[in-house]
């Protein structure tokens, strides 16, 4: 195994663990102190139960989103489309990103058939701006893409003559 395949497999399996253990822990405790919500940081950020059955940051949600099966489907496929693109790339950061964001998407996948919707936890807002609810999950898919498109600009300025 190459090592930017090595690389993208830790991140995919230290993000899906984080990930995980995040939202068991914290739904426990959020169920266990029967709270839907729990300040941290007054003004700026607490802790909530959110169901998301939308796609990321709850789109496409609400009354008529789409099955879980549906979207479970797709970030499949997408993990699988981003394997073959890490078997094809030697280039680290896009390497780093497509292990983030496989890792991300397949521990949303893993709520969806546990739960049929993703558990989102961390709300932050200063004021009337108000980020929508998101989880480890989302933060990585988030940072992964982040680090792709960093990638790819760096890239072709190493690439221009």
């Amino acid at each position: 195994m190459r090592p930017i395949d090595r690389q993208a497999m830790i991140l995919v399996l230290a993000t899906l663990v984080a990930d995980q253990l995040t939202k068991h822990f914290l739904l426990g405790w959020l169920l266990t102190v029967d709270a839907k919500m729990v300040s941290v940081v007054d003004g700026f950020f607490r802790l909530v139960i959110v169901w998301n059955r939308g796609v990321s940051f709850g789109l496409l949600g609400g009354d008529r989103a789409l099955p879980a099966w549906l979207l479970s489907g797709v970030a499949i496929a997408v993990c699988i489309g981003l394997f073959l693109w890490l078997r094809r790339t030697d280039r680290p950061l896009t390497g780093w990103g497509i292990g983030l964001v496989m890792g991300g998407a397949i521990g949303n996948v893993i709520d969806r058939a546990r739960w049929g919707a993703v558990f989102d936890f961390a709300d932050f807002h200063i004021g009337q701006w108000h980020w929508p609810a998101f989880n480890v999950a989302d933060a990585a898919i988030v940072v992964g893409v982040g680090l792709m498109l960093i990638d790819s600009l760096i890239g072709e300025k190493q690439r221009a003559p």
